[in-house]
């Protein structure tokens, strides 16, 4: 038996004062109303209704269960009502996960904007470059750079992400300009140690060809701490053309090699379900898909 149906059915017939128009209301037969409120009875080893050929009478303790079960069917339509509306209408908390350098760059505005589209979504920004686990640590929703690997996960391709290999015009007049892979071995690096495991992409493969020997070099999990040491001089980068695109574009920075630049990436809106989607992740992703166009506008340093 359900319970839920029974008491519904059994506060039914208390209110409408019949079976028959219980039944009418809960568009189902006389029949199965009282077969519910019997059922219910014998669950709860008393009698709630007294029964005639014309009216239907309410025990002591059939009094007192219909108020109480009153209350519990009103707190769970109330608790479906708020359900329904968190998934039709954007509301509530949005947590949201993204890598430090492009959300320090570049998401600000997006989310600001989405905000006042939707005022009330609340957000709950954290920025790692780690890949955090979106169940267990709770996101609703996590952005990625790279190339994403077969998943339980769901991805949306947000807008693509180039790989540039930059340095600075001083460095390369004091080292020499590659003019092809092979002389890429005689130059120092400033790496981003979170590069393949996040990405998928290996400097170190990538630059194995050229038989280079690692001497030198710097290691940070940071992208744009790397681009600032390619600015002074330290050495040759590749970076996300959205942390040294606007470099670039300054003539701080000049790309090398550009006809061997790598596979672009992607950035990713990561979630964990497609089926019942909260209506804020909903929004949330309709709202980046196309924001950043395609090419995005941090690639405008050709």
């Amino acid at each position: 038996m359900d319970r839920i149906d029974a008491m519904r059915a059994f506060v039914t017939v208390v209110t409408e004062g019949s079976f028959t128009r219980a039944a009418e209301r809960l568009n189902m037969s006389p029949q199965l109303v009282s077969k519910y409120v019997s059922r219910l009875e014998d669950h709860l080893g008393a009698r709630l209704l007294n029964r005639t050929t014309r009216k239907i009478h309410l025990t002591e303790a059939g009094s007192r269960y219909a108020q109480r079960a009153q209350l519990v069917l009103d707190d769970i339509d109330d608790m479906d009502s708020q359900l329904t509306d968190l998934q039709q209408n954007a509301q509530g908390l949005l947590r949201i996960s993204a890598p430090v350098s492009f959300a320090t760059l570049h998401l600000a505005p997006l989310l600001c904007r989405f905000q006042r589209t939707h005022p009330a979504v609340s957000i709950d920004l954290q920025l790692n470059d780690r890949k955090v686990d979106i169940v267990e640590e709770g996101f609703d929703i996590a952005l990625r750079i790279g190339h994403l690997k077969s998943s339980s996960m769901i991805a949306k391709l947000i807008a693509p992400v180039r790989l540039i290999m930059c340095a600075a015009p001083a460095y390369l007049e004091k080292h020499g300009t590659p003019s092809s892979p092979d002389e890429l071995k005689n130059h120092r690096y400033l790496r981003y140690s979170y590069m393949e495991d996040n990405t998928g992409f290996s400097i170190n493969e990538w630059l194995q060809p050229a038989g280079y020997q690692q001497t030198g070099d710097m290691l940070s999990n940071n992208g744009q701490i790397l681009v600032s040491a390619a600015i002074e001089g330290a050495g040759i980068i590749i970076q996300p053309s959205f942390i040294c695109g606007p470099a670039i574009a300054a003539g701080k920075l000049k790309v090398v090699l550009p006809q061997h630049e790598p596979e672009p990436m992607g950035l990713y809106a990561v979630y964990a379900h497609r089926k019942l989607l909260a209506s804020k992740v909903r929004c949330f992703i309709d709202f980046m898909e196309g924001y950043f166009s395609n090419p995005p506008y941090w690639d405008n340093f050709d």
